[in-house]
């Protein structure tokens, strides 16, 4: 493999001018800007042998793809987020199989390794190499779709180095962060860089938080730790926005304190658990917020409430919940994130503004079913449809925003999809909405399987709405 390596340099000025760092250094500086060199030397010494590559293969199997899954298809950030898990990605079996490439890092000395689900995502065997180059087969204990995360395992029979989480709720924007990985599998690669922002949501699962970052992160990064200067882990690198793939300065990784909790229900029993409203959300806007006689356009205003649910009995469409447990509330995102992290069957308070008057509300928090709806709040009632390779659920009210339909459409949303299922090679996604198949309506997903089941046209001509556009696609029924 040959890596080709570029410089633009002033031309106007000697070639160790152009570089402030190394211009720096030639100069007699002994201090970077905003870091002590030598404190920095000393933090990545202490926690590079922590850090390890991970190597996901799997099987040769016959597929009609491109390139890599995008978990970001279907969102307004298809076009400019991609994931970074080896070089050149996951590409499409020629003759063998399949070999993706990304970091991780030892969380304790018993062997437990924190990366991203994509990384280790459908491989058949999962191989961790140690900073020293020794390798090991690790086992997947568990994984966590909805906020990227994995949890493996190695037995190396002995103590192994390991760092350990920060508080990322207390770090601060523009402080100072590294980045260690394995980037285009070069390893024990090192780069630096500050906060850019916190808090930020840019994926389409409702769980995860992200910290931007200006440090370069590009392929074969992916599931690498962001520390902070006490050498502690405040992010795990997921994500890069690029219009050309290569970072630009804008890497996100999921928080630590999300990490946290995510690894310790993994840890205990493989799974996520997370608590479950049951309600419908949306952001507040000045418009609304004026209407509703709100000082400020802060809260999640719920929309809808399913039957049976918590919520149930507790909380009314119009009610804009503002905190809970004591936590505010000032968006729509911040809410599933507070209720997942609550365990089943507790009480949760929940202060709302009800016809313009502040009140506490106790809700017995429920269980979230992993068949979730993508706004991660009110799950629907998911349905496995074969012939099409899709989950398919009902198409709410509180559901419709995010799949970008008004309240005239009806049909069944798409909630999940095979990678190589007929639905997918036909060009259908998650979010999509299934309107038609042939000449029946299928506005629930039993009409979606009745509408297959006497479909005698194969190809079938599915009428689909995609971010409230309708286009017509023909599907091969397998």
């Amino acid at each position: 493999m040959s890596i080709r390596m570029s410089r633009k340099l002033n031309p106007s000025l000697p070639n160790w001018a152009a570089a402030p760092v190394l211009g720096a250094l030639l100069l007699g500086s002994t201090a970077l800007p905003g870091l002590a060199d030598e404190a920095l030397a000393d933090l990545v010494e202490r926690v590079s042998p922590a850090v390890v590559t991970v190597l996901a293969s799997e099987e040769a199997r016959p597929q009609q793809m491109n390139g890599q899954h995008n978990p970001f298809e279907g969102t307004p950030f298809e076009e400019f987020f991609h994931q970074f898990g080896g070089p050149g990605g996951m590409q499409p079996p020629q003759s063998g199989p399949r070999q993706g490439l990304g970091s991780g890092f030892i969380l304790d000395a018993e062997g437990y390794i924190v990366t991203n689900n994509h990384v280790v995502e459908g491989a058949d065997k999962v191989t961790v190499r140690l900073s020293d180059d020794r390798e090991f087969t690790a086992e997947v204990v568990g994984t966590d779709p909805l906020t990227d995360l994995a949890l493996l395992r190695i037995q190396a029979g002995v103590d192994l180095p390991a760092v350990t989480l920060g508080d990322s709720d207390a770090i601060r924007v523009g402080e100072d962060v590294v980045a260690v990985g394995n980037p285009f599998g070069l390893s024990s690669t090192v780069t630096t860089g500050i906060v850019s922002a916190k808090g930020r949501n840019i994926s389409d699962g409702p769980y995860a938080e992200f910290i931007q970052t200006d440090a370069a992160i590009n392929k074969g990064n992916s599931g690498g730790p962001l520390f902070n200067m006490e050498g502690e882990v405040v992010g795990v690198n997921s994500a890069i926005y690029s219009p050309t793939g290569g970072s630009v300065g804008l890497g996100f990784a999921v928080t630590s304190n999300i990490v946290e909790h995510v690894i310790d229900d993994l840890r205990e029993d493989g799974q996520v658990d997370r608590g479950w409203l049951g309600v419908s959300i949306q952001n507040v806007g000045a418009d609304i917020a004026a209407a509703m006689g709100l000082d400020s356009p802060n809260g999640a205003l719920v929309s809808d409430v399913v039957p049976d649910s918590p919520a149930d009995g507790n909380l009314n469409p119009g009610d804009v919940i503002v905190a809970f447990e004591g936590k505010a509330v000032k968006s729509s995102s911040d809410l599933p994130r507070l209720v997942g992290a609550t365990k089943a069957g507790s009480s949760a308070n929940v202060r709302v503004i009800r016809d313009g008057k502040a009140q506490d509300v106790t809700v017995t928090i429920g269980q979230h079913q992993q068949s979730a709806s993508a706004s991660g709040v009110a799950p629907p009632d998911p349905a496995e449809t074969p012939a099409l390779g899709l989950t398919v659920a009902p198409l709410t009210d509180g559901m419709r925003a995010q799949a970008g339909v008004g309240s005239d459409v009806s049909g069944v949303l798409v909630t999940d999809i095979d990678p190589n299922g007929p639905a997918a090679q036909a060009g259908l996604r998650r979010g999509d909405v299934i309107q038609r198949v042939g000449g029946t309506d299928t506005d629930s997903p039993a009409a979606l399987k009745a509408a297959l089941g006497k479909e005698k046209t194969d190809p079938a001509l599915v009428l689909i709405n995609r971010d409230g556009n309708r286009l017509f696609v023909a599907v091969r029924l397998a």
